[in-house]
């Protein structure tokens, strides 16, 4: 059975498919196009909100917005003008529903995401291995372990469109195509050139991100999708549930699965689909609540609907809801008669934005123009292969009543089968979520020890001894928590998910565990150390080698401790690039601490750590062998200098040097 793939994602922010693979002659887009040249090309992907918050909680829960009370935009954000909203919250969503990254970390996978979140909530301290500015899948401790990476690519967000005189137009503002509905001035042309040149810049960077991947010989092992979380950031287009604000580029590379060249044309794909693909693909058994579907892969299904939401945009409340098939779109406007565009001093700050209300003061907007500052119908129907900019309304024509008729019915059905909390006025789920206006906060983990001569009937919170074997259980009494725990010491410790009893080996073993739920604060972090076997206080086997059960012990804690500050170091090496120097390394090594009994063995016992070093360090993974110099740079100074020390720390520099040992 070949292996899961890896899983690369390309996030694109406020895009609309106006890129050279979908047919715009304007885009400058090489390194996009060839990635959709040699993949498949989605036409009809759409997100599940046109705007950033509720559409990437859909893209990383499975789930969607609406049925989980993440609808509103956004939930954590105070409005200094709008001191009565009940903000700020996080989401909290029933105890079940987890990162999608959860269950791939579960499956063994690395999952990293640079930078930007944005989900509702702040990631819970289990959901990523890596998050941050500097997230990549090169930090993984082994080259075989599969990952899951996210890079997104914020320089197309809206305020990109906004001037900056210290950087000048590279688009010529007199070759952009504007929709019908914005104001033709050279003020908004100006804009949406800069949203061209933008993209050109994300696409610079999508072509490094490709040639890492090539250099590291990845690229026919990994999954790569390009997608955006909604529409381009104009007015019209971004917050409204239109084609405008909901359809986005889809580009999925999958050597062997995915066609050269392929256009998908009558694949409908909503965003929502992207988390339970990634899982799919994975071979994770799909968990039943998941609201999305696999459009790639083995259990790919076809979808008839994508389904898409509008409500409060930061100061203004509203409701509207929208599903669009392969041609046709309808929209429900729950506050009919009302302003289309209610104020939002954030859009309000775009050129675009700037003409028409200038232009509305004048009254010289065309009907085109007019209509998006106008009063709202009940429903709107449109056809899209012949009305691309959906500006005539169909509902009212008799010629199209099955039509609605048929997507009014899928509509009500989907909100009726997802229980839309739209319908739930924010105020009551806030208090819902955080009572009182107060964060919950994660209940830290309990150890139980289980063993021979412990039934586990209490918990260990300051660890103890056992003859052994023993068996290690995390628990946290919040509903829904997940537990990540480490046995490395300092702040470079690496943190696995807790999913099964751990086995605690003989010796001294220190666990350090912390729990986190969705829109909980994690739990502080607590930690026990645990002796198995009957352990004496190490040294007491004198200046030779550690004498009696001792000698097992301290084997197994040294060829532990390397093993974990190998793998960190060879981690911080490759986010350098270089091996470093002497000085460079010993600096690493003053992150982290050697356990102080180990260090006092060491000194005590210089022979036998010399030999101990050396066969340990032999077992290391062959990318964290590369920082064996650390290793030993830390060793070396716990030895005081010792000459056996010395003679491996020599050899382990040739090895660095690729003479071997």
């Amino acid at each position: 059975m070949p292996s899961p793939p890896n899983i690369l994602w390309l996030t694109l922010e406020d895009t609309s498919p106006r890129l050279g693979c979908y047919g715009d002659p304007l885009a400058r887009t090489p390194h996009i196009d060839a990635l959709a040249a040699a993949g498949r090309r989605y036409p009809l992907a759409f997100s599940t909100a046109a705007v950033c918050a509720p559409s990437r909680f859909a893209a990383i829960t499975g789930m969607y917005a609406t049925a989980m009370g993440a609808h509103q935009m956004r939930t954590g954000q105070r409005h200094p003008h709008a001191p009565e909203l009940p903000v700020p919250y996080a989401v909290v969503p029933p105890p079940y529903v987890r990162t999608c990254t959860e269950y791939l970390r579960a499956a063994g996978y690395f999952c990293t995401n640079n930078a930007k979140t944005d989900y509702q909530f702040e990631p819970p301290c289990t959901a990523w291995d890596e998050c941050g500015a500097s997230a990549h899948w090169r930090h993984r401790a082994a080259a075989g372990q599969p990952f899951f990476a996210v890079f997104n690519l914020e320089v197309t967000h809206e305020s990109g469109m906004w001037p900056r005189p210290d950087r000048p137009v590279r688009t010529d503002p007199g070759r952009v195509t504007l929709p019908p509905y914005l104001a033709d001035t050279p003020k908004t042309r100006e804009a949406l050139a800069r949203h061209y040149d933008n993209l050109e810049t994300a696409d610079l960077r999508v072509g490094e991100l490709l040639a890492e991947l090539d250099a590291d010989g990845l690229a026919g092992d990994t999954a790569v999708f390009l997608w955006s979380d909604h529409g381009e950031g104009l007015p019209r287009g971004k917050r409204h549930p239109y084609d405008s604000g909901t359809r986005v580029p889809l580009i999925v590379r999958w050597p062997g699965s995915t066609p050269a060249g392929e256009v998908a044309a009558d694949t409908l794909v909503s965003m929502i689909d992207l988390p339970v693909t990634a899982l799919a693909l994975a071979g994770v058994p799909l968990p039943r609540h998941l609201q999305g579907q696999p459009f790639l892969g083995p259990l790919a299904a076809s979808r008839a609907y994508a389904f898409s939401a509008h409500d409060r945009h930061d100061e203004a409340a509203d409701m509207v809801r929208a599903v669009r098939d392969r041609r046709y779109r309808y929209v429900r406007n729950f506050f009919p008669g009302t302003p289309r565009l209610w104020w939002n001093p954030y859009r309000n700050r775009h050129p675009a934005m700037q003409e028409l209300w200038r232009l509305r003061a004048q009254g010289a907007l065309s009907p085109a123009q007019a209509a998006l500052l106008a009063p709202r119908p009940p429903e709107e129907l449109y056809d899209t292969a012949t009305d691309p900019h959906e500006l005539h309304n169909l509902a009212a024509e008799d010629g199209y009543r099955d039509t609605l008729e048929r997507l009014r019915g899928a509509l009500e059905a989907w909100r009726s089968a997802c229980g839309d909390l739209g319908d739930v006025p924010e105020e009551q789920l806030a208090a819902r979520m955080w009572p009182g206006g107060v964060q919950p906060q994660t209940a830290a983990p309990l150890f139980i020890a289980l063993g021979p001569d412990n039934p586990g009937i209490a918990p260990a919170p300051d660890g103890g001894s056992c003859a052994g074997p023993m068996v290690l259980q995390l628990y946290s009494a919040t509903a829904g928590a997940s537990i990540a725990y480490t046995l490395w010491s300092g702040p470079a410790a690496r943190w696995r998910l807790y999913t099964e009893p751990l086995d605690v080996g003989p010796g001294r073993t220190t666990v350090r565990a912390r729990a986190g739920r969705i829109g909980y604060a994690d739990s502080p972090e607590v930690a026990a150390t645990f002796a198995v076997g009957g352990v004496e206080e190490a040294g007491s086997g004198g200046c030779g080698a550690p004498g009696g059960e001792e000698a097992p012990e301290l084997r197994a804690r040294l060829a532990a401790f390397l093993q974990g500050w190998g793998e960190a170091c060879a981690v911080r090496l490759r986010q350098g690039g270089h091996a470093g120097t002497d000085a460079e390394l010993a600096a690493l090594h003053a992150e982290d601490s050697v356990p102080a009994d180990l260090a006092r063995e060491l000194r005590s016992n210089p022979g036998w750590a010399a030999a101990e070093v050396g066969a340990a360090l032999g077992r290391l993974e062959p990318d964290a062998l590369a920082a064996a110099v650390g290793t030993a740079v830390g060793l070396d100074a716990c030895a005081a200098g010792g000459p056996a020390v010395a003679a491996v720390l020599s050899a382990l520099r040739r090895a660095a040097a690729g003479e071997g040992l």
